[in-house]
């Protein structure tokens, strides 16, 4: 009897269960996704730079959240209050960076949705509060500033720039 050896599938594992898209496709969605969102060190950079970076951050949390943090320079918005609010506060022309907690909190989501119904042009800023802080940039609470140690393993120890 003779033996053949037959080629064998490679092992299908999770990743690769369901197989990547198309190098088109993926192009395409992560061009959207860029679109409809910002980082937090991308947001610091911009507002640090001098002059108008373009847009309006809007901390879409509580009063009591705002208070215990919020990024300088902020219009505080809770979600609630967008349809009510947001032609008071912010110009249509300007597009605006929403953020909440971090990322286990979808409120910032619910805060770009609901200004876009409203006509803004808005992005989503990765991490929230929570990878703001982590990252050691500077946030303002109800009893004045405050600033905390990069964290290294969300931010770059000794040097501004990721490599992103």
């Amino acid at each position: 009897m003779v033996m053949t050896s037959q080629p064998t599938a490679p092992a299908v594992n999770s990743v690769l269960r369901v197989p990547p898209a198309s190098p088109a496709v993926a192009a395409a969605y992560f061009g959207a996704s860029l679109a409809f969102h910002a980082d937090v060190s991308d947001v610091a950079s911009a507002l640090a730079a001098d002059g108008d970076p373009g847009f309006v951050v809007v901390d879409s949390r509580s009063t009591v959240s705002w208070d215990q943090g919020h990024i300088p320079g902020a219009v505080h918005l809770p979600t609630a209050l967008i349809p009510e609010q947001a032609a008071r506060l912010l110009d249509p022309a300007v597009p605006v960076v929403t953020y909440c907690w971090g990322p286990g909190c979808n409120g910032a989501t619910r805060a770009a949705l609901a200004l876009a119904q409203l006509g803004y042009q808005v992005k989503e800023m990765l991490g929230g509060f929570e990878y703001w802080a982590r990252e050691g940039f500077a946030y303002e609470t109800w009893e004045g500033g405050g600033r905390r140690a990069a964290d290294p393993l969300t931010a770059p120890v000794d040097d501004a720039d990721c490599g992103c």
